[in-house]
């Protein structure tokens, strides 16, 4: 568990992690109303270095946001909170973007894990003091080199 005392650490967590994000990758955040999920986003999207304001994808759903170097990765901005389940994120069409693009999901605990057998989930819990936490979970093989290498 990593302990998160500031938005500004949510946000550097996020920008750790974006910076080792890659096509293919499929990123579930959980967590209840204020826990961090954008803030996180937000972090993720600077770290892989995509154009466009990062803001949650309430209504539309999703948002792409480019690379701003041609060598860079897409990133797919997800919001499943308004879904009605698995069949209503599968609608997307993400398995086509998990090609493609480097995919993070907020809300998309017991609906999104059936997009790939190699994810990651964050779990971001706001505490009464308003700090967060953060447990990071991998399912694949690629993930446990790679959060040993994030949290060190």
């Amino acid at each position: 568990m990593i302990v998160l005392d500031t938005p500004a650490d949510t946000h550097a967590l996020g920008v750790a992690l974006g910076g080792r994000l890659r096509a293919g990758d499929l990123v579930i955040l959980t967590g209840a109303l204020g826990a961090g999920k954008t803030a996180l986003t937000k972090g993720i999207a600077e770290g892989m270095g995509v154009t466009g304001l990062v803001a949650s994808p309430t209504f539309v759903l999703a948002r792409v946001h480019h690379p701003a170097t041609p060598d860079g990765t897409t990133l797919v901005h997800v919001d499943a909170y308004r879904l009605g389940g698995a069949p209503e994120l599968d609608d997307l069409d993400l398995d086509t973007d998990l090609t493609a693009a480097a995919v993070v999901i907020e809300w998309g605990d017991g609906i999104a894990e059936q997009l790939a057998d190699d994810r990651l989930t964050v779990e971001l819990t706001r505490l009464p003091d308003d700090r967060r936490t953060a447990v990071l979970t991998g399912a694949g093989a690629g993930w446990d080199r790679r959060l040993r290498d994030l949290l060190g």
